[in-house]
């Protein structure tokens, strides 16, 4: 089960400001288990998009390089207040998070 995000839409003007931050464990696949020392799975975000009223602002693909617990910051402008804010993402192994946000 994917961890909540923490979204923030700050807005200056006509410019609004997003934070996000992500709960995820973004393993590369690359590591070892000390314990054990077997392989840990490589578990990381491979598509993520934010997007203003229905719109896409911004689509990325992403790999194991990103670390854990990703913080994505972007800036937008003509927004205003009352408008949604949603981001989404989808990992490797098929896990999916999305969440809204209203600017106030």
């Amino acid at each position: 089960m994917a961890e909540p995000m923490k979204i923030r839409a700050q807005l200056s003007g006509d410019l609004l400001a997003i934070k996000v931050l992500i709960g995820h464990i973004m393993e590369t696949g690359q590591r070892k288990d000390p314990r054990t020392g077997q392989v840990i799975p490589a578990h990381f975000i491979k598509h993520l998009s934010v997007g203003l009223n229905g719109k896409t602002v911004i689509a990325a693909q992403w790999g194991g390089a990103i670390s854990k617990d990703p913080f994505l910051g972007l800036k937008v402008k003509g927004a205003k207040a009352g408008d949604k804010v949603s981001v989404h993402w989808e990992d490797n192994k098929g896990e999916k998070s999305s969440a809204e946000a209203t600017v106030g």
